[in-house]
Order: C-alpha cells, then sequence, then structure tokens
C-alpha cells in the first residue's frame, strides 16, 4: 500500500519494525516518536526523527511549510488518542497532491471480544486487541465512518483475520458453550484482528470502498498463525503483509527450522 521510493511521515513509529522495511523499499522516512528509547532505535532507519506527542493538538504546525508527504503511516497508533478523528483530519494538510495515508486499526467487534464480555472478564493486556493503552475503539462501520468524517475515502482495504482461538483470549472463548460458539458464526465480522486501509482525500480520484461489502478471508488455522498471535512485534510487522506473504515467510522460516 506504501510503495517504493516515496517520501513518508510514520506517526508513532516506535522501535522502528515498520521504518525498517519502509527504508528497505527506498523510502524516505521522517518519524514522530514520544518514546525516548524508541527514538534512539528507529534514528537509523529514517531521515529525520521528531519527539511529539501526538495528543498535543498543535503537532501538525511542526510541519508548516515544509515540503508534503507522498504517503503518511500510522501504524496501530489511531486507536492511543483521544481526539483519532482531528488528528485524521489533520494529515490532509501535510498530504502531497497525489498522496494517501495508510493506517491499520485493531478492530473492536471480535468474537474473541465479545467472548471476554460474556465471560465477565474483560482485563486489559500489556498487548493486543485489549492493550492498556488503547483509549478508543472501532467496529467495522465506525472505522468507515472515523475517515469519512476526517475528509478521507478508502480506496483499498485489507482484513487481517484470526479464529478465537488463535488469539490471546483463546481460552475465554474456549469457557463459553458449544451453542453459543456456533451462534457466533453469523457475526460476518466476528474474525477480524485487524483493519489495514489505504485512503486518500474525498477530491483525489479512485473509487471510493465499503468496508461492510468487501469479502472476509477465512482464517487460516496453522501453526504460523497461532504464533505470530503470541508476539506483539511480529503480529505488528506482519499485519503490513498480505496473507500469501505472511504464508511465504512462514514456510522459509519452518525450512530453516524455526517453529511458532
Amino acid at each position: 500500500m506504501v510503495g517504493a521510493d516515496k517520501r513518508v511521515l510514520e506517526l508513532g513509529s516506535g522501535p522502528g519494525s515498520i521504518t525498517r522495511l519502509l527504508k528497505e523499499n527506498q523510502c524516505r522516512v521522517t518519524a514522530l516518536e514520544l518514546d525516548l528509547k524508541a527514538i534512539e532505535i528507529v534514528t537509523e532507519f529514517c531521515e529525520k526523527v521528531f519527539p511529539c506527542d501526538l495528543n498535543d493538538p498543535a503537532w501538525p504546525a511542526r510541519f508548516s511549510g515544509s515540503e508534503k508527504f507522498d504517503v503518511i503511516v500510522a501504524g496501530d497508533v489511531l486507536e492511543h488518542l483521544y481526539d483519532p478523528w482531528t488528528t485524521l483530519s489533520s494529515l490532509k494538510s501535510l498530504l502531497a497532491d497525489d498522496g494517501r495515508v495508510v493506517i491499520s486499526l485493531p478492530h473492536a467487534g471480535h468474537n474473541a471480544l465479545v467472548a471476554c464480555l460474556l465471560t465477565g472478564d474483560f482485563e486489559y493486556q500489556p498487548w493486543g486487541l485489549l492493550d492498556k493503552t488503547h483509549i478508543r475503539f472501532f467496529g467495522i462501520k465506525n472505522i468507515q465512518r472515523l475517515f469519512n468524517d476526517a475528509g478521507f475515502k478508502i480506496v483499498e482495504a485489507d482484513f487481517v483475520v484470526k479464529a478465537p482461538e488463535q488469539t490471546e483470549f483463546a481460552n475465554r472463548w474456549r469457557q463459553l458453550s458449544t451453542s453459543t460458539r456456533q451462534a457466533f458464526a453469523s457475526n460476518r465480522f466476528g474474525t477480524i484482528y485487524q483493519v489495514v486501509v489505504k485512503a486518500v482525500p474525498h477530491s483525489a480520484p479512485g473509487k471510493s470502498l465499503q468496508l461492510e461489502l468487501l469479502p472476509i478471508p477465512t482464517p487460516t488455522v496453522d501453526s504460523f498463525s497461532i504464533g505470530a498471535g503470541g508476539s506483539r512485534l511480529l503480529g505488528f510487522v506482519l499485519s503490513f503483509l498480505s496473507l500469501r506473504t505472511r504464508k511465504r515467510i512462514a514456510q522459509m522460516l519452518e525450512q530453516i527450522g524455526f517453529r511458532f
């Protein structure tokens, strides 16, 4: 979705799991990050790194009058902000004429989270769908509206899917009765763990996609997908890869003896 040889602004880069891939793709990256230790690590992959609190509404002014960006990337960032609606809207002014945003968001409508509610155990975790630093939660319709209201249209989307037993809440899922679990099959969006979208301003060319109408891949129950669910860093990186690419990586790792 990002492409090669692009001028990229990455929001909340962390230690650079995505930034490294961008640099390998000949992208010129400017990163915004609050954590000083993460800044030390990500600096080698960037042209510029700015310490920045994205909850400060004044941060876009830093780029007033500067060169615009081809792509703005925010990988699992907006859910950590008090006002993701205003933040997303402000990105339009930082984009080049043919620019786009590539953004991933966790999906709060996953069957595993509903299982947490039904079992009365909605405890926050160090990572994943109930990351203790999450402030905002989005269903499929809410994600669509988030972009529409911010002046963007979604032109490409990818669903990262996991069966409930592949998630960090597999034990909650197993506590439900068989009949209840079977009833969850009617939840069309119940296996969507994360949504990755490419969006452009409303005025840009391109057909707008409706997330509700897109086909949803069937989760593949294999060692690779289950293992990835246990690693926050690995899952974060994998979310930007296609299902075919994730399977190819799994096969290569298994050939050299790595097991998840």
